[in-house]
This record gives structure tokens, C-alpha cells and sequence, in this order.
């Protein structure tokens, strides 16, 4: 059996590059880099970086960048960087990170930040944030931060972190930089399919970038696989599973058969399953017996674009179950991160590298 070294050195690395929503050049860089030295060839457009091997078409994976953080909006004022990045006003209301954002405003205190230059990640300084609330006239987190008092409009601060590994489930920033580090060591295994990695998913963005490379460059039909982390309220829901699969979001249904390939590759690899639509819709059953407001069936990627795309694109997606939603603390278990590469393996038809089975299975 392999150790997981080559790809922990990857996650270790991207965990420690900022990529704020908004502010993700400077992390594209560091990507392009990692990607280029596992021999694919990438090409870098407005808001996506697109990684290719040698038959681009045979299968399509796509991972958002972009990590929670801070942009200074004024002298020592600082505010949640996807909801200015975004623009309160374009986002619909169906979105996981507008449902939490009264219920994250106290996940943040003490924690360390840094500031950088977005186009080159150029260090700016190093502080801490001292308090958070929400403002009701601007609707967004506003934090309050020591050290920081000579950054100036515009500039982006990111949370301090780094990985760390506890009784078997990988802590840090992870949404979703843990994705993104799989496809990246996907080229190290051999990989000659197309990885997309996109800009502002956090701020409900990524899929125009997206969209805009399929209408340029895309067949007359594109089935795409997008990659993501999936949140769970505590370590016991997240391994009920240990993928998470979808038939639809708030915005689209997925492609049936490209979802029931995923689920066939997944019993044949003895690998549990859950589909996240399934999930919320027993949650709310539940809620409406006991009189409590239903949850959104979240927003992804995949389904704005679905829904844009008017049969341009199509696709489904796979994702890691977490626990610590948008914290310095989220979660994935070991287990649920190699049955996730194993999917990855299998789809791709490469040899899994941490113990032997059949690729094609």
C-alpha cells in the first residue's frame, strides 16, 4: 500500500495559498505551477484555469478555488468577501452560505488573518480578528480586526491555517481547496481528461466563467462532473455516507444517467452513498411536522449552469461529506477522501495508488 504523501503535499501546499473569493489570481499562479509540473497543459481564462492531458473531451471535472475570507472596504473595516464580491443583490436566497450567515457570525473569533496583493499574493500583514456581527443596513459580516489598521479598500485577507490530521479526518479550511488538490494529483497519476478550477463559486459566479469556455471552446453537448465538499451537522451524519451524489439542486436536475454511473461505480467499489437531495427532503418533512421553516436544497455549481447552459452543458456532481461548515475547523474523514479518489480512478480509468483493485471495476 502507497502512503499519501505526494498528495498530502499537495493539499498542505494549496491550504497555505490564499485564494479569497474575489481575490483568486495570485492562488491561480501557485495552481498553474503544481499542474504544469504534472505535465498538463493549462490555459488560463477569466475566472478559470483549465488543465488538460492529451484527450481533453473523454471527461470533465470541475473544482471551485475560492475560500471564505475578508476584503478591507474602508479604513479598519472589513466585510465577508463573497457577499461583496457577489452583490447582495444577485443572490437569490437559495444558497447553503445565505441560509448559515447568521448562524457562522460567531465561528471566528480569535482566528488568526493575513493580508496579500491579489494579482501576485504579496504579503501585507498579519492580524486577528477581534469580533464579528451583522450588519442590518448592509446585510454582510462585518468583522473587526487587530493589526490591520493600514490596509487599504480593496485589498483581501485571508484566514491564517494550515492542515492538520486528527483521529482520522483531515481539519482546515477545506471547501474547497480538499477537491481541487485531488484533481491537481489526478494529473500525477496520469490523468489526460479536462480539470476546470474556478473563481468565486462562494460568491454564485463560477458557473458564468464556465459557461463562457463551453460556448467558445465546448462539443455540441458537454457532460461535466463537478467536485465539491458537502456539508453535515456533526462527524455522526457525515459517515452515515462516505460520498455524497445529487439527482438535482435548487436550480436544476442532473443528468440521470451520468448520476446513476456514479452510484454504479460506487457499489461496485463498495463504497457507501447518499444523495444530498434525499437528505434535505427528509429534513424538511421532518421540520414541517414540527412547524419549522424547510431548508434550501442548496445552490451548486452544477445546477446554474444546467439551468444557463439551455442544453449546452450537463453533468452531475460528487462530493466529499464534511462536518464545521465554512470554518477554520472543517472536516473530512480519510476513509470518505480515498473513496472519493477511488471514484475519481475508476472514472478516469487509472490505477488507484493506495492499494490494488481494478480501475475499470
Amino acid at each position: 500500500m502507497s502512503d499519501r504523501t505526494a498528495f498530502l503535499d499537495i493539499l498542505k501546499s494549496l491550504l497555505r495559498s490564499p485564494s479569497v473569493v474575489g481575490a483568486e489570481h495570485s492562488f491561480f499562479r501557485v495552481l498553474q505551477r503544481e499542474l504544469e509540473e504534472r505535465g498538463a497543459r493549462v490555459t488560463w481564462y477569466e475566472g478559470v484555469l483549465v488543465a488538460q492531458g492529451s484527450d481533453p473531451m473523454s471527461l470533465m471535472f470541475s473544482a471551485h478555488i475560492d475560500r471564505h475570507g475578508l476584503v478591507c472596504t474602508g479604513p479598519n473595516e472589513f466585510q465577508y468577501a463573497a457577499f461583496v464580491s457577489g452583490g447582495r443583490s444577485d443572490l437569490l436566497g437559495n444558497s447553503v452560505s445565505e441560509e448559515l450567515m447568521k448562524m457562522i457570525v460567531d465561528r471566528f473569533g480569535d482566528v488568526g488573518v493575513f493580508a496579500y496583493e491579489p494579482w501576485s499574493g504579496a504579503y501585507r500583514g498579519r492580524g486577528k480578528i477581534e469580533g464579528t456581527y451583522v450588519c442590518p443596513h448592509r446585510n454582510n459580516l462585518i468583522f473587526e480586526l487587530s493589526g490591520m489598521e493600514h490596509l487599504v479598500a480593496g485589498t483581501p485577507v485571508a484566514f491564517r491555517d494550515q492542515l492538520r490530521i486528527e483521529n482520522g479526518r483531515y481539519l482546515g479550511q477545506l471547501d474547497n481547496v480538499l477537491t481541487a488538490a485531488m484533481l491537481v494529483y489526478l494529473f500525477e497519476l496520469g490523468f489526460q481528461g479536462t480539470a476546470f478550477f474556478t473563481a468565486q463559486e462562494e460568491a454564485g459566479r463560477s458557473w458564468r466563467y464556465l459557461l463562457e469556455w463551453f460556448r467558445r471552446f465546448g462539443g455540441s453537448t458537454n457532460q461535466l462532473v463537478v467536485v465539491d465538499t458537502s456539508p453535515y451537522p456533526d462527524v455522526p451524519a457525515a459517515n452515515e455516507q462516505l460520498l455524497v451524489l445529487r439527482h438535482c439542486d435548487a436550480n436544476a436536475s442532473f443528468n440521470v444517467d451520468l448520476t446513476h454511473r456514479l452510484a454504479e461505480k460506487c457499489k461496485k467499489l463498495g463504497i457507501r452513498y447518499s444523495f444530498k437531495d434525499d437528505y434535505i427532503r427528509r429534513q424538511n418533512e421532518d421540520n414541517a411536522r414540527q412547524g419549522i421553516a424547510a431548508k434550501s436544497m442548496g445552490s451548486t455549481e452544477m445546477g446554474r449552469i444546467i439551468a444557463a447552459s439551455n442544453g449546452l452543458v450537463d453533468g452531475t456532481t460528487l462530493q466529499i461529506p464534511t462536518t464545521g461548515y465554512h470554518t477554520m475547523d472543517e472536516s473530512a474523514g480519510v476513509e470518505a477522501c480515498d473513496a472519493f479518489l477511488r471514484v475519481l480512478c475508476a472514472m478516469a480509468g487509472l490505477r488507484y495508488p493506495f492499494w490494488t483493485y481494478d480501475p475499470m471495476a
